[in-house]
């Protein structure tokens, strides 16, 4: 995958994490977080555990969602350096 294809396809997801996070959404939330781990290289993704309980979607996605920004900004460095 392309730089520009891995940004684009990130900025759609960012948009829809965003829009769940604000509504209050976050199940839905939780759920975009996931698919953005599953774009990322085997060696850069997360190890999530399952969200098996909708109350505690809010403390998944306030945990994890720096480590996936994270996680996004090395994997675009490496795009960038080929």
């Amino acid at each position: 995958m392309s730089l520009q294809e891995f940004d684009a396809l990130i900025d759609r997801m960012k948009l829809a994490f965003e829009y769940a996070d604000n509504l209050g959404q976050y199940v839905d939330a939780a759920k975009v977080l996931y698919q953005m781990n599953e774009q990322l290289p085997d060696d850069l993704q997360l190890t999530l555990e399952e969200l098996e309980n909708p109350d505690s979607a809010k403390s998944f996605v306030m945990r994890h969602q720096s480590e996936i920004k994270t996680a996004i900004s090395e994997y675009r460095q490496r795009l960038m350096n080929f």
